[in-house]
């Protein structure tokens, strides 16, 4: 598909959006003013990067400012909630990963309800996730880290950019998978999580 075409399609789902949610009266132009997209997550992760590089783009053709606002905290739910709680009227997104999802079965009650307050406009992306160390551990493998797990079982930390996140269900995944006891450390994003890992305060 061509940017245009995606970009088409992205404005198109918003105005449904806006339409299943506000039932104006008549049909309005979409957008006539600014549009947020609040990011649930930390500046400088996966998602706050997309959002940008749609924020950066959008304007050339929908000629209007696309702002990104970063509302980290509770696994995407403090900024989930924000745009539950906004006006219902299309100039206000939200860019969710997969979290979304997982939060259903990880946090028992939430402000919002996620079949009720949200609308999908478009997919964005799709991404795979990388398994990394620390030089320090001096685990050059997957093999000698689950070997070196086992050695040390609670001993061994994993960073995530917050609960019921990808990085923190495949890591639970992993631990399932290898036998091995690693103690999750959650982050408010990814940044933090890869700040520490590069200066050796989480493996």
């Amino acid at each position: 598909m061509k940017r245009s075409q995606f970009l088409r399609r992205l404005a198109a789902g918003a105005c449904a959006a806006t339409l299943l949610h506000a039932l104006p009266a008549a049909a309005q132009a979409w957008p006539t003013k600014p549009v947020r997209i609040i990011v649930p997550f930390a500046v400088g992760g996966p998602a706050d990067n997309y959002a940008r590089f749609l924020a950066q783009r959008l304007p050339d053709q929908l000629g209007q400012p696309f702002v990104v606002e970063n509302r980290p905290g509770a696994g995407a739910v403090i900024g989930t909630d924000a745009v539950a709680k906004s006006p219902a009227d299309g100039y206000t997104l939200l860019l969710m990963s997969n979290t979304h999802t997982v939060n259903e079965t990880l946090v028992a009650s939430k402000p919002y309800n996620p079949v009720r307050d949200f609308v999908g406009v478009a997919p964005i992306n799709y991404s795979d996730l990388v398994l990394v160390a620390h030089p320090s551990l001096q685990a050059a493998n997957v093999n000698q880290l689950v070997k070196l797990a086992k050695e040390r079982p609670g001993r061994l930390n994993y960073a995530s950019s917050g609960t019921g996140t990808p990085y923190h269900m495949a890591g639970e995944l992993f631990k399932s998978m290898s036998g091995t006891f690693l103690v999750h450390i959650p982050y408010k994003g990814s940044s933090g999580a890869r700040t520490d890992l590069l200066g050796g305060q989480s493996t």
